[in-house]
């Protein structure tokens, strides 16, 4: 087979396409935020995105007249307040480095500093959705709110835990690794297509490779953004016939990709994922990056399933 792609592979059609697709939007994301007392704490940060509305719900009533978004014009839509609620809703998605300040005054005057920043590529806190905010922290519905946020970090933990356990005794992911760090002597793989892509802030080139029962995909990606680092936030696996979702395991050399750094993915799934029905179907393996919009479309079509 050769090594170039046409305009249309026999195996695969790839899209780096940053701008052209939205993803899905970030789940749910509710959380509580206790006023602290001590003055080196006084500011709260808030994560934001474009065009997703952000709730504030406090104990008490805002006052609206001394509530204040500092700098909004251009960059939100007019600010909300409903009762004891704040409403944000960024126009755009805000640069790494750019903070709004917001100050929310209380009806019995409590004055409540925030900055509102985008969510950090790096960091495990995604836009938010609705922050619950108590100032007095001992109060049932704070403890019960407190509480509640801990079991869910404490489920998630048990799940990430659980998920790292059968990795470490996966052969799809110790593949993977291999991929992703170029041991391609040590896997069983052999290239079956090549193909590249780029916009405005990424270039990439990869690999599909057909082994004994396997099927790999590798992406070697560049950064070309002057500030914002990449990483991936989700990935699938799907059929065509069903739209079912296959399992297949994914490494990465670096958890995100700075400006004008380079890293890999690597994904491994069975050729049982081609069976749709009794019958092999196509694949798509779709890749979505730190905000959710779809950044790869790798279209595997059935001969990659085949014995």
């Amino acid at each position: 087979m050769r090594p170039s792609l046409p305009t249309r592979s026999a195996l695969l059609v790839v899209l780096f396409a940053s701008t052209a697709l939205a993803g899905d939007r970030d789940a749910l994301s509710v959380r509580s935020l206790l006023l602290s007392e001590h003055p080196d704490d006084a500011t709260h940060r808030v994560y934001v995105k474009g065009q997703v509305v952000t709730a504030l719900r406090f104990e008490q009533l805002v006052d609206p007249t001394r509530t204040k978004l500092l700098g909004w014009e251009g960059r939100f839509e007019p600010l909300g307040v409903v009762g004891r609620k704040v409403i944000l809703e960024p126009l755009r998605d805000l640069d790494a480095d750019e903070g709004i300040p917001l100050l929310v005054t209380l009806a019995d005057g409590t004055e409540v500093p925030f900055l509102l920043r985008p969510p950090q590529p790096e960091a495990t806190w995604r836009a938010d959705q609705q922050v619950n905010v108590f100032k007095d922290r001992e109060s049932h519905a704070a403890m019960s709110s407190a509480l509640n946020d801990a079991l869910k970090e404490n489920r998630v933990l048990k799940e990430q835990n659980q998920r790292f356990r059968e990795e470490e005794t996966s052969e799809d992911h110790a593949l993977a690794a291999l991929l992703a760090s170029g041991a391609l002597e040590q896997t069983p793989f052999v290239i079956a297509s090549y193909f590249s892509g780029k916009d405005e802030e990424l270039v990439g080139t990869g690999s599909v490779y057909k082994g004994k029962g396997k099927v790999g995909v590798v992406l070697k990606l560049k950064n070309l953004h002057a500030k914002q680092p990449w990483s991936m936030k989700s990935a699938r696996l799907t059929t065509l016939k069903s739209g079912s979702e296959r399992p297949f395991a994914v490494r990465a050399t670096t958890p995100s990709i700075a400006p004008g750094a380079s890293g890999v993915l690597a994904f491994v799934a069975d050729k049982s994922a081609f069976m749709d029905g009794g019958a092999l179907t196509t694949l798509f393996l779709e890749v979505y990056r730190h905000d959710g919009v779809r950044q790869a479309f790798v279209e595997l079509e059935p001969q990659l399933g085949a014995k």
